[in-house]
């Protein structure tokens, strides 16, 4: 058992009889280390909130907006006479397996006011259920309900901004407002929630697709088929989304007349197809931001090799004393080797300590969210005892193959 632990008090004794030169040395596997694990968890922390804020829309969600728009005879740059209807999302409904719900929406531009108060909002028509689709909460008072949106009630949900800007602290539920050349009564407010892709649920204002159909002025094809801004719905089995979202494509293209040639007039996207795409990316990012991080490691490792040099040097008489002592140039070897690991070990070890540090506080200043995983530490680590070895081979290769005669000489 000594025979085994004797390379390790040799290299501790190495280590500690040179105390500024190896804490020099150790401070630049620290500083590796902690960059490392700082950029990687600044990585992993935005990837974790993006991807939160999709789910939070729902993985089973999918949305259909239209790529060519027709109104009132102009043409889009698409060329497409054909545009999203109300009857695209019926036949959808109909016609495509695996759907949970399915909700239409058309939305508008319109100036709204309440008293000495008004703003221009974004308008937007929908079915009663939108709310489950988009996962909407209510702060205050109701969602319309099915009978108000079969009868067409002029009423309003508005977000949490519109209400904050109308109604300040007043309580909005009951009272009336004009938007555009209508008056509407408001009957709920929704809960705050992140906006994703340009939407915002705070900055909104909803009102039973019925009504906007009185209020505004539809446009239609030249079919007569009312045109809508989206359509969005939700599948049954999240494992099915690919086979609905090819199953809705073939249809729309049935029903807008494409050829095979054509490109599609529509677009389809899914939270899943986003979600993976996110992923990708975002780790591609931590990827780069963790090889930056790694060059300070690489500098760290060519510091080792230098300061391992010079203790070879050093050490000339010492490694020429144990060789003719019978030391061989394994023994030799080992030792230096591991005194290079234990050096970048260490550094590791404190690198891990400083980076989580560091990560916290960013997180706990609301700079960026960090996440310092399991993987992530036992990465930085492996990765500084492999740069020790790595670095530290040759300064030890080179001590065991010293002429012990002509290191007893050396002055």
């Amino acid at each position: 058992m000594k025979k085994w632990l004797e390379p390790f008090s040799t290299a501790w004794v190495g280590v500690v009889t040179h105390k500024l030169r190896s804490s020099l040395t150790i401070l630049g596997i620290v500083i590796g280390v902690a960059a490392v694990i700082t950029l990687m968890s600044i990585g992993k922390g935005a990837s974790a909130a993006i991807l939160s804020r999709i789910e939070s829309m729902g993985s089973d969600l999918i949305t259909i907006q239209p790529g060519a728009f027709t109104f009132g005879g102009v043409r889009s740059a698409a060329g497409s006479v054909q545009s999203l209807t109300q009857e695209d999302a019926a036949a959808i409904a109909e016609r495509v397996a695996y759907i949970d719900r399915i909700a239409p929406t058309y939305s508008t531009s319109l100036q709204v006011v309440v008293g000495d108060e008004n703003m221009n909002a974004q308008v937007t028509g929908v079915t009663t259920d939108y709310r489950d689709i988009e996962k909407l909460e209510i702060a205050s008072g109701a969602f319309f309900s099915d009978y108000e949106y079969q009868r067409g009630a002029k009423v309003v949900v508005l977000g949490s901004e519109v209400k904050e800007t109308l109604f300040g602290d007043a309580d909005p539920i009951g009272q009336q407002m004009r938007m555009g050349t209508n008056v509407v009564r408001v009957i709920g407010v929704l809960e705050s929630k992140e906006g994703f892709m340009g939407f915002s649920p705070d900055e909104s204002i909803l009102t039973p697709l019925t009504a906007m159909q009185q209020m505004v002025a539809q446009p239609k094809t030249n079919k007569g088929e009312r045109i809508v801004s989206s359509v969005v719905l939700t599948v049954s089995d999240e494992k099915q989304t690919e086979y609905v979202v090819n199953e809705i494509t073939s249809l729309l293209r049935e029903r807008h007349r494409l050829g095979p040639s054509a490109d599609d007039d529509f677009r389809i996207t899914s939270i899943q197809e986003i979600s993976e795409t996110v992923t990708e990316a975002t780790g591609t990012m931590t990827l780069l931001l963790g090889a930056i991080a790694a060059i300070s490691l690489l500098v760290g490792g060519i510091g080792v090799m230098n300061i391992m040099l010079v203790s070879v040097l050093e050490r000339t008489r010492e490694i020429g004393i144990r060789k003719a002592l019978g030391a061989k140039e394994r023994d030799i070897w080992v030792q230096f080797l591991i005194e290079a690991a234990f050096l970048t070990f260490a550094g590791g070890i404190i690198g891990v300590i400083v980076g989580w540090v560091v990560s916290y506080i960013i997180s706990s200043m609301g700079l960026v969210t960090t996440i310092v995983s399991a993987d992530i530490v036992i990465l930085a680590v492996s990765v500084s005892v492999g740069i020790g070895l790595f670095f530290g081979f040759y300064p030890a290769w080179n001590a065991s193959r010293l002429n012990p005669i002509e290191a007893l000489r050396f002055e």
